[in-house]
C-alpha cells in the first residue's frame, strides 16, 4: 500500500512539473510576442499620431537621419512683421521659406507692417518657426501654392482677437465716429467733440473712388489677402497677403486699411479704399468698434 502511494506522488509531481513547463513556457512566449510587436510598430508615427501636424526634415550632410518635427498649437492667431523692407523693396525683406529653416527654398519676401495669421509654430535647432496659413475666402487661391514658415526673429506677435462683426452681436458707441475728406485727402477721428487723431490718407483714384455717404463699421478683422484684378472695378494685378487692420464700411468692398506697399498718402492711390499707414492704421483699428459711423465726404 505504501509503494502504491509513492506511485502516485512520482506521477502527480511530474503532471505538476509538466504544467509548470508549460505555464513558463506560454508566458515566456506571450512576453516574446509583445515585444516583438513593439519592435514593429513605427516609433515616429506612435509619437506623432495625436499630434495636429509634424513636418518631416529628410536626411542631409548635417545630420543622417530623417528629423520629425510636431507643429505645435499657439495660444495666439496673428504675426506682424516689423523687420522687413519698405513698400518698395529696397532694403532687406523678410524671406518666407516652404519649410522651418533657412535650407527651404524661399517662396515670397515680406515687407513692413504685414499680418500674418498663424497655424502653428516650429521649433528647430532652438529657432522658432511660425507656419502661415489663408483660411478665409481668397479670389485668387492659385497664387498660394505649398507652405508658408516666416522666422520669429523677425515679426512681432499679436494677441488680437480676431475677427468681429455684428454677428457678434457687438455694436459700438455711439460717440464714435471717423471723417473721410476725399478732396484734402484727409482722415479725422472723433469721440464726441474731442479729435482722436488726424492723419493723410489715400482715397480711391478717379476711376475706383471711395464711396460717398454715411456708413457704419460692420466688420473688424486684423489681416486679409488682396488681390486684384476685380471683375467690374478693376483690371490692375496686385497679390497682397496680410493687408493689415481692416476697418469694413460698404458690403461693397470699401474698407479703412494700412497700406505697406506705398508711401504715397496725401494722393489718391487706392481702388476704393482708404488707406493709412500701417502703424496709424493700427491705432485707429484699435479705437473704433463695430458700429461706428464713417462719414465720407467731398
Amino acid at each position: 500500500m505504501l509503494v502504491l502511494i509513492k506511485r502516485h506522488l512520482v506521477v502527480m509531481s511530474f503532471f505538476a512539473g509538466a504544467v509548470f513547463v508549460l505555464l513558463s513556457s506560454l508566458v515566456i512566449l506571450f512576453v516574446s510576442l509583445t515585444n516583438l510587436e513593439q519592435v514593429k510598430k513605427p516609433p515616429v508615427v506612435a509619437k506623432y499620431i495625436n499630434a495636429e501636424e509634424a513636418v518631416i526634415i529628410p536626411a542631409s550632410e548635417d545630420h543622417n537621419e530623417v528629423i520629425v518635427l510636431p507643429v505645435e498649437k499657439v495660444l495666439f492667431e496673428y504675426v506682424e512683421v516689423t523687420a522687413g523692407c519698405g513698400p518698395y523693396f529696397k532694403e532687406d525683406c523678410v524671406n518666407v521659406r516652404s519649410g522651418p529653416g533657412e535650407d527651404y527654398p524661399v517662396v515670397s519676401r515680406l515687407r513692413n507692417g504685414i499680418v500674418l495669421k498663424v497655424g502653428g509654430k516650429v521649433v528647430r535647432d532652438g529657432h522658432t518657426w511660425y507656419k502661415i496659413v489663408f483660411d478665409e475666402w481668397i479670389r485668387y487661391p492659385e497664387r498660394v501654392t505649398g507652405s508658408w514658415y516666416v522666422a520669429g526673429d523677425y515679426v512681432e506677435v499679436l494677441m488680437d482677437e480676431g475677427n468681429r462683426d455684428h454677428t457678434n452681436g457687438i455694436n459700438g458707441s455711439s460717440t464714435k465716429y471717423i471723417v473721410v475728406e476725399r478732396g484734402k485727402q484727409k482722415l479725422s477721428a472723433y469721440e464726441g467733440d474731442v479729435l482722436f487723431m488726424e492723419e493723410r490718407i489715400s482715397t480711391g483714384r478717379d476711376l475706383t473712388p471711395t464711396p460717398r455717404g454715411t456708413f457704419t463699421i460692420y466688420k473688424k478683422t486684423p489681416s486679409r489677402y488682396m488681390q486684384g484684378p476685380i471683375p467690374g472695378i478693376t483690371n490692375k494685378y496686385y497679390d497682397l497677403p496680410g493687408v493689415p487692420w481692416n476697418l469694413y464700411f460698404t458690403y461693397e468692398g470699401a474698407v479703412i486699411h494700412g497700406a505697406y506697399w506705398h508711401d504715397n498718402f496725401g494722393k489718391p492711390s487706392s481702388n476704393g479704399c482708404v488707406n493709412l499707414p500701417s502703424p496709424v492704421a493700427k491705432k485707429l483699428y484699435l479705437w473704433a468698434e463695430v458700429g461706428t459711423k464713417v462719414i465720407v465726404r467731398d
